[in-house]
């Protein structure tokens, strides 16, 4: 924990593996010195899905620290753990509790918006806004997409490596309005945590598929004080968080703003970099939000 803290305090690089619990490791990776920003990838992503992003926030005075979630990217699969929203943004506290610091602004992708959200309900002095990327506020860390997906985890598990990564590719130009970014390369990457035990990260898939959670969290959104700021791609696309979670937020968070990107699908931290930089130090410097285009 203290060689953690002091690549923090020298505005150090690299990839640390962070013990939350018992047989359980989060990978943080930390770039640049400032102001501190937390990004959390969602389920099929890891730290590399920021790397546009990453160094225009460190160009404009911030701090990256990407934490990857349990079962995501280079962090651990243990069986039997708990895999739910809850038990995910306990787990990101950890991490901020050992590094001394609150009051973040928060960046999460689909699902790692969802633990986000958790996580300002749960611990409020840790997160002072954020930016959503295509994330609400779930009740499941298990997407009805999702859900549809693992009916292939039998054949994923006989098939291999290669028939995930396939999956996935597939995915990705799905999901996207700008599919230029999607190469060999970017599908290595993205499933090399996955594949590098492919049956550990079934198991995951399956235990957050199970997961349930201790809490609703819509009862508690009206709490937030902190200013929401969600980014939505305007091309048609799955992923995107349903209409109810839209108009709950609208409904019951007073900060909350939401943005359409034109051209722009799922995964807008590799389609529109610039404009997820933006929504930071937009919702950094304004007690409430505004347009980013």
């Amino acid at each position: 924990m203290l060689a953690l803290a002091l690549t923090l305090a020298i505005g150090g690089t690299g990839a640390i593996k962070v013990p939350v619990a018992f047989a359980e490791t989060l990978t943080v990776q930390i770039q640049g010195a400032g102001a501190p920003v937390v990004l959390i990838p969602g389920l099929f992503g890891s730290a590399y899905g920021f790397r546009h992003v990453v160094p225009l926030l460190t160009d404009a005075g911030y701090q990256t620290i990407i934490i990857e979630p349990l079962a995501m990217g280079g962090s651990s699969r243990p069986r039997g753990a708990d895999y739910s929203l809850s038990a995910q943004a306990a787990r990101i506290a950890v991490v901020l509790d050992t590094l001394h610091l609150q009051g973040l602004i928060i960046v999460g992708h689909s699902v790692g918006a969802a633990i986000a959200f958790r996580l300002a309900v749960q611990r409020p002095d840790l997160v002072k806004a954020i930016v959503s990327l295509e994330g609400g506020p779930a009740e499941a860390a298990a997407s009805p997409g999702f859900r549809r997906a693992m009916t292939l985890a039998p054949l994923i598990r006989l098939a291999g490596a290669g028939f995930y990564r396939g999956r996935i590719h597939r995915g990705l130009v799905a999901a996207s309005g700008d599919i230029s970014w999607v190469n060999e390369e970017v599908i290595a990457q993205y499933t090399a945590g996955a594949t590098a035990d492919l049956s550990a990260t079934l198991r995951a898939y399956r235990r957050m598929e199970e997961a349930s959670e201790p809490e609703l969290i819509a009862p508690r959104l009206g709490e937030l004080r902190c200013p929401v700021l969600l980014l939505l791609g305007e091309t048609s696309h799955e992923g995107s968080p349903p209409d109810a979670e839209r108009e709950l937020m609208r409904r019951s968070i007073t900060g909350f703003s939401a943005e359409s990107v034109s051209g722009a699908g799922h995964y807008l931290q590799e389609e529109r970099p610039d404009l997820v930089a933006a929504a930071v130090r937009l919702v950094d410097v304004a007690p409430s939000v505004a347009a980013v285009r």
